[in-house]
């Protein structure tokens, strides 16, 4: 049975850079995907939870290091991805999950509001994937995978310029499809629903709001980070072959409500 699921799921060889793996869905995804087999290299702003990611990982077995990094600055990502190829090699796996979530109403949303969100949620994501996309798609084989969003689709909690790049995340998803499928590249997204993390904490510290999502979704609960486990082990295994250019909705029902 182990080495059926192995060959199904298991990612040992692979090389994964997760961006977010500090903390969320996005350290969530990092330890699943070491516990699968992947050499992990985490990606966030933070060293501290970096720091502990890192132990986390290695406490499962797991080859884990560490690069820190804003990515709502342009050069620090062009920096980040010769790091990544000078330090550990070229990716097989690609998982943008790191996120800005500012939230002010959009007559109070500034330009540079405007400016850091797009640049974070969209633009790293983008710049990685061309670092990334075309070396995967030269040797045959690899994995984008995007955290979008339930703000790409529809417009509550002031969506903002939040849901803006998650739309656009959603479109550059298809894009990167479309472009390196051919070569054995499948890229997708992932759209959580009303997921517990330190970035939707202001949600979560209003009991109504708790109560009002956790009331559409199908499952009757908001979200939690190890939901996303087995998607993204899924969408970067050899199972995912014939899966690209989709939105996988991990919600529990909230987008069907």
């Amino acid at each position: 049975m182990t080495s059926y699921l192995d060959q199904v799921f298991g990612l040992g060889g692979r090389l994964a850079v997760v961006t977010g793996g500090s903390s969320g869905i996005g350290r969530v995804m990092a330890v699943a995907l070491g516990r699968a087999g992947a050499r992990v290299v985490v990606v966030a702003r933070g060293a501290a939870g970096l720091a502990s990611t890192v132990d986390e990982l290695r406490g499962f077995g797991v080859d884990a290091a560490s690069l820190a990094a804003d990515l709502a600055d342009r050069a620090a990502v062009d920096d980040l991805a010769g790091r990544m190829l000078d330090g550990f090699g070229e990716p097989d796996i690609l998982v943008n999950s790191a996120a800005v979530n500012r939230r002010p109403p959009l007559d109070e949303l500034t330009e540079d509001d405007w400016d850091v969100t797009l640049a974070a949620n969209l633009t790293a994501p983008f710049l990685l994937g061309q670092a990334f996309g075309p070396r995967m798609a030269g040797r045959g084989w690899g994995r984008i995978i995007n955290v979008a969003s339930q703000q790409a689709f529809r417009a509550y909690g002031n969506s903002g310029a939040y849901g803006v790049s998650k739309a656009g995340l959603v479109a550059l998803t298809r894009s990167q499809a479309e472009a390196w499928s051919r070569r054995g590249v499948c890229c997708n997204a992932i759209a959580p629903g009303v997921v517990h993390t330190p970035l939707t904490e202001p949600v979560f510290a209003d009991p109504s709001k708790v109560r009002a999502h956790a009331a559409r979704a199908m499952t009757g609960r908001n979200g939690v980070p190890e939901d996303f486990a087995g998607a993204v082990v899924y969408l970067a295994s050899d199972s995912s072959a014939s899966v690209t250019g989709q939105t996988l909705f991990v919600d529990g029902g909230y987008s069907s409500t």
